[in-house]
């Protein structure tokens, strides 16, 4: 399961990452929003490359955008392998992404938390990580169904609604093919 949760995460929250990048695109030519080098700077921060004022190399921000996509991908998709699947699931990582980017952000000086933040700042970025996360997710739903259920699907099969007399599935019945 871990194999397939590895390269299909990559592939999910590379296609995220995407469009997530486009939506941005598309938001910035009808506000006026700047780009952001915030990833760039958390980069350099994290890996002790060199900084500089103003704009950032767009290797560097892409390198951090595009990685932070790919990586976080694995666990949407290791969600999606155990059985946690749909627009809930996607939800809830929506909060992981969201949290990510902070602690990132937040740990290397670079962001501020977001109370601070304007308003309006703070909705487009919410918005923007929920199309990552729900693309993500959507792809990643796709891939891990291809082999079957999941374990926690096939736990909940076992007698619909949430019991107390329920026990485990036997380990051979788990994971399916």
């Amino acid at each position: 399961m871990i194999k397939r949760a590895l390269w299909q995460g990559l592939v999910a929250g590379t296609a995220g990452g995407v469009v997530m990048t486009l939506g941005e695109k598309i938001e910035q030519t009808i506000t006026g929003r700047p780009d952001s080098h915030v990833p760039a700077r958390v980069l350099q921060r994290l890996t002790g490359l060199p900084e500089r004022p103003g704009k950032q190399p767009l290797p560097v921000n892409w390198a951090m955008h595009y990685g932070q996509a790919a990586f976080l991908g694995v666990l949407r998709s290791i969600m999606a392998q155990a059985g946690l699947r749909g627009p809930v699931a996607s939800a809830k990582f929506t909060v992981v992404r969201l949290t990510n980017d902070q602690i990132l952000e937040n740990a290397t000086g670079v962001g501020a938390p977001p109370p601070s933040w304007p308003r309006t700042e703070l909705i487009v970025d919410v918005l923007h990580k929920a199309v990552y996360a729900f693309t993500t997710g959507v792809v990643a739903d796709a891939l891990a169904a291809r082999s079957g259920p999941g374990p926690g699907r096939r736990h909940a099969a076992v007698r619909p609604g949430r019991r107390a007399n329920i026990g485990p599935l036997p380990g051979k019945d788990a994971y399916g093919r």
